[in-house]
């Protein structure tokens, strides 16, 4: 299969799959991830790891995966699903290039900014649509906002953000990366819920 119909191929079980982790996984049995670019930078995420404190479901891949299905499940609500659930796949292809380990300590500073120009190489592999491709980089970009400006972190930029990005769209993508992680029990998955509000409350006009 050529590319081009694997890219479509894949789209699909995004925007219609319930769990398109399933397809994910097949792809990654199968030698896709491996041998083909760009998948191979999906690939490249098997191997990252991640803190056990933040992530106990393992690597950034088995993190993207539960971050997938998530988005699955709410893509409805998405103005755009397209974009939406490609930026969820794509949203940390940053932490491969990005991800330093210290001891017992693990990193992937601006791997928000790493991944936005990595998801933009991945989606010009198979399409010319550059108003497509700036909005799923953009989403990309800016899915760490909600830590920084919770955390008041100088990161934090509502005002560019809200010139690039649609703040529900973001809000929505955010919810998915933070409930994306392993043991996610009642009480953790409320106070995430709160952070989202308390996100949005902080980035719409007084």
């Amino acid at each position: 299969m050529d590319k081009y119909r694997q890219f479509v191929e894949f789209e699909q079980h995004l925007l219609h799959d319930d769990k398109p982790s399933l397809y994910c996984r097949s792809l990654a049995a199968n030698g896709l991830l491996h041998d083909t670019y760009p998948f191979t930078l999906l690939g490249d995420l098997q191997k990252v790891e991640q803190s056990p404190k933040f992530h106990p479901e393992g690597s950034v891949w088995e993190h993207t995966l539960l971050v997938v299905d998530l988005a699955a499940e709410g893509r409805h609500l998405s103005e755009n699903p397209q974009v939406f659930m490609w930026a969820a796949l794509l949203h940390d292809l940053g932490k491969a290039r990005t991800t330093k380990v210290r001891g017992d300590r693990i990193t992937a500073y601006d791997h928000d900014i790493q991944g936005s120009e990595l998801a933009q190489d991945f989606l010009r592999e198979f399409t010319a649509d550059e108003e497509f491709i700036n909005q799923v980089a953009q989403l990309v970009r800016w899915h760490m906002q909600i830590l920084y400006v919770n955390k008041k972190l100088p990161f934090a930029d509502i005002d560019k953000m809200l010139t690039s990005v649609p703040l529900g769209e973001i809000a929505l993508l955010s919810l998915c990366d933070r409930l994306g992680r392993g043991n996610m029990n009642e009480h953790v998955r409320q106070a995430e819920l709160a952070n989202i509000q308390s996100f949005v409350e902080q980035c719409q006009p007084n």
